[in-house]
């Protein structure tokens, strides 16, 4: 059963979705791809500035003596992330890589099939292998970031319509809001990109 939610302010079933240009849509960061978030992590790593450094808070005396705090900073994009909640400094840049895919994905958008562009082999894998899949990923699977990038890739080129990606995904539209609405900045973003386009947010 189709989320209402989706619903909103979208053309009837009868009714294809109108795609923007690509000089109406929401001014994003764009790289040509792979998608970084689709790197494993020594790749991504290899791109980043990393910094450690102790920090300040709670904690007393068992916290940070050893400047186990990281920080990521990937150049290409300019996105941070950080993580200085372990005692291990491994821990924290494990952390830190997890928050960086993800901010990346939501972030930073690669080209999507739905221009006509050709893809990366890497992207392609991956939509392949999740080609009628019903999307139900928890936050430990380490394909999630991905398959949101690429979801979010979608949507920026669809103008925030999630019933425009059922056919190229082959899932309905109540999946992919579902995954999109599990990550809360990417449904805000999916919902800035609604607000650019003059749509109704999703709920």
């Amino acid at each position: 059963m189709s989320d209402p939610s989706s619903q909103r302010n979208e053309p009837s079933g009868h009714e294809p979705p109108e795609i923007p240009e690509p000089e109406q849509r929401l001014p994003v960061v764009i790289v040509e791809g792979p998608h970084p978030a689709l790197l494993d992590p020594d790749q991504l790593l290899e791109s980043c500035d990393l910094r450690t450094q102790r920090r300040s808070g709670p904690g007393g005396q068992h916290r940070n003596k050893t400047s186990s705090g990281v920080f990521l900073h990937h150049a290409p994009t300019n996105t941070i992330a950080e993580a200085t909640e372990r005692r291990s400094q491994a821990d924290n840049r494990r952390i830190a890589l997890e928050r960086l895919r993800l901010r990346l994905a939501i972030e930073v958008r690669s080209p999507s099939p739905m221009d006509q562009r050709k893809i990366p082999p890497q992207e392609q894998e991956l939509r392949t292998r999740f080609h009628g899949h019903p999307l139900k990923l928890n936050d430990r699977n380490v394909d999630k970031p991905a398959v949101l990038a690429l979801l979010l890739n979608d949507l920026h080129v669809a103008g925030g319509q999630p019933s425009a990606l059922g056919p190229v995904w082959k899932t309905s539209t109540s999946s992919i809001v579902r995954l999109i609405k599990s990550c809360p900045a990417a449904f805000a973003f999916l919902n800035q990109i609604r607000q650019h386009h003059e749509r109704l947010p999703l709920r």
